[in-house]
């Protein structure tokens, strides 16, 4: 369907229904990045990447009694991937992002079926990632209650790659790209402290043929934890603990943790916190159970560096992470911030032949600017210091090189139709 379609079929039913709320908004985002060493060492003799990538997204949302109902449609490109006047030209830029109707069963109960972001407190288990242009999606069923101060949602999901006449073989891969998944998150707010509890197992096929092309059976992951916010006087405390097990491949058994705890205290205009990280790694030597946490489909671009050196499509199956930082985040005008804050990463699990766990100190800074009425700009910078034993985990490339990476991005997020019929 066309988004012209979306438009006369959403403005035909806002007209006919009297009790319609319809909401249409958009979120327009170019990104400028020059990359050398974003994600991995730079490597020798090699020329740094400069691009700018674009977000185009259009967000309807439609409210009708008990009945909400949400499209997005977007756009993510490379300015310049698509020749300009080639209309067979396509780089299949855009796609759905979000399809999804939520019925109110009653007061307290209701359901969410489709295409949806799934985010949960800090998103380090679940998230939108809305860091990364495309976004994250989940296609899902939720059934979701809600009383007060406490709320519980029970998840799941069942992923083919089309509507097959017989077997249910999911040959898709990608990085923990699941073929089923269930969950059930609980969450309680005190006052100004809350707590949460989540249950996630998600189910990854099997491979067991010649050429990796014959489905058998499913393996499952499960991790199970909790989120927490409190405060004590002027300091706010947030932290979590979640623990992994099940399989991590057809024959590895899986034992892994993951522990945070970050403070803040902000005494007038000025914000700083201290926290750590800790996820367990696999010993470089080889283990008979992997012991590697992985955070799944969390938005992991807002933790451990903004370089993204871990987590971020990589570092799965490794030597795990241990991160101290600091971070301040001082007032500099009436509408901008600027974000300082480092990092000094090691690795969880021996690396080979005993080699120094110091892998590198990152400084990240983010300048941000609020134009107008929503509009924003956004301007950082970051630098790894990488040491030897980064080398190690990043297939031998040399840390003596320049990494550093820097970008510019406005982003636009305007309502462009609101109304409500009485």
């Amino acid at each position: 369907m066309s988004l012209k379609r979306i438009f006369i079929v959403c403005g035909l039913l806002y007209f006919i229904n009297s009790n319609a709320q319809l909401k249409i908004d958009a979120d327009i985002r170019p990104r400028f990045e020059y990359r050398h060493g974003f994600g991995n060492l730079f490597p020798d003799d090699a020329e740094p990447a400069a691009f700018v990538v674009q977000r185009s997204r259009i967000n309807f949302n439609y409210q009708i009694d008990k009945l909400t109902m949400m499209m997005s449609f977007q756009d993510v490109s490379v300015w310049g991937d698509t020749r300009q006047i080639d209309a067979t030209d396509s780089n299949n830029s855009f796609s759905l992002f979000q399809a999804w109707v939520n019925y109110k069963l009653n007061e307290n109960w209701s359901t969410k079926l489709g295409r949806q972001i799934i985010s949960y407190d800090d998103q380090r288990i679940f998230g939108g990632l809305d860091w990364a242009m495309q976004g994250r999606f989940h296609d899902a069923a939720l059934l979701k209650y809600s009383k007060g101060t406490f709320k519980a949602d029970i998840g799941f999901a069942f992923s083919q790659e089309n509507q097959q006449l017989e077997n249910n073989g999911f040959f898709l891969q990608g990085t923990f790209t699941y073929k089923a998944m269930q969950y059930a998150y609980l969450k309680k707010n005190w006052d100004k402290v809350s707590a949460s509890f989540l249950f996630l197992n998600t189910g990854f096929q099997n491979f067991s043929g010649v050429n990796d092309d014959e489905p058998d059976g499913v393996f499952y992951r499960q991790t199970t934890g909790s989120y927490f916010i409190f405060p004590i006087d002027a300091v706010k405390f947030m932290g979590s603990a979640y623990y992994q097990s099940g399989k991590s491949n057809e024959t590895t058994d899986l034992s892994a943790y993951q522990v945070s705890l970050e403070a803040n205290y902000k005494p007038g205009k000025t914000l700083f916190g201290l926290g750590f990280e800790i996820l367990s790694g696999t010993d470089a030597s080889g283990n008979s159970t992997n012991n590697s946490f992985f955070p799944l489909y969390g938005t992991n671009h807002k933790f451990n560096g903004f370089m993204d050196y871990f987590y971020v499509g990589n570092h799965a199956n490794n030597v795990g992470l241990n991160d101290i930082y600091a971070k301040v985040i001082f007032k500099t005008g009436k509408k901008s911030t600027l974000l300082a804050k480092a990092h000094y990463f090691g690795a969880n699990a021996s690396l080979s032949n005993d080699e120094d766990s110091y892998l590198g100190t990152e400084i990240d800074f983010v300048f941000t600017q609020n134009l107008i009425k929503d509009v924003k700009l956004n301007i950082g910078y970051s630098h790894m210091f990488a040491s030897d034993s980064m080398s190690l985990i990043k297939d031998g490339r040399p840390n003596d090189n320049t990494n550093n990476w820097a970008w510019a991005q406005l982003t636009i997020t305007p309502t462009l139709f609101k109304a409500k019929k009485d």
